[in-house]
């Protein structure tokens, strides 16, 4: 039999703040008569370092037990520069990301995000909707590639950061699909301290699952802290 966990009354707001870190701040939800609601009834969260967090006002989710995972798209920049090859003096914005790089990309993310999930102690990761299903929805828009295609000549490439992305989750009722907490975020993937790297098929796919196992390493620990036994 599963035991029941208590959450505490404020759950949804500090689930809210699950990417933010909320560092010496409390979150809270803005109640301030310039709080606009958005279309889906969500309000803005105060006191989080996510680039925005919304949540819904008076919702219980003391009643989930597990997490259902489900990805709903990823979009790529634009106008990347494709079909020459790198120089030193190559100075581009970004670059195409090709049919087999989104390939490994997609995969590299969404293996990240259900391996560290599945670690989880407090909630089952299940793949069917159920009325004790948490559904967590994500896309990667605006995903942008820094890793220039093949070198001409002999050297390494070295970069500070392979790409960016802005991850939007959505944290939902699996029944009735009303979204419960909507957070926005947008990060590079690069490591910590800003030091240059290697740029390689091996180290760029190391970067991107760093990235993507951080996201859900907050996501699964602010989850689990929330059910822990009060």
């Amino acid at each position: 039999m599963r035991t029941q966990f208590a959450f505490p009354s404020l759950s949804l707001v500090a689930i809210a703040s699950l990417l933010a870190g909320c560092a010496g701040s409390t979150p809270s939800i803005d109640t301030s008569p310039n709080a606009e609601a958005t279309f889906d009834g969500l309000f803005p969260i105060k006191g989080g370092s996510a680039d925005q967090v919304w949540a819904r006002r008076g919702a219980d989710i003391s009643q989930y037990s597990k997490i259902r995972l489900q990805g709903v798209g990823i979009e790529y920049r634009p106008g990347g520069e494709s079909g020459r090859r790198y120089t030193a003096r190559t100075r581009v914005d970004h670059y195409e990301v090709t049919e087999a790089q989104r390939a490994r990309f997609e995969k590299e993310v969404n293996e990240a995000f259900r391996e560290e999930l599945a670690n989880g102690e407090r909630f089952t990761l299940v793949d069917e909707n159920g009325p004790d299903v948490l559904l967590i929805k994500g896309a990667l828009l605006d995903v942008v590639s820094f890793v220039p295609p093949e070198l001409i000549g002999r050297g390494d490439i070295y970069l500070k950061s392979v790409g960016e992305a802005t991850l939007v989750l959505e944290i939902r009722d699996s029944i009735t699909q009303a979204t419960l907490v909507r957070a926005v975020d947008r990060r590079a993937a690069e490591r910590s301290g800003g030091e240059l790297m290697r740029s390689n098929r091996v180290t760029n796919r190391a970067e991107v699952r760093r990235l993507a196992k951080a996201w859900a390493r907050q996501l699964r620990t602010r989850l689990e802290e929330l059910a822990a036994p009060q």
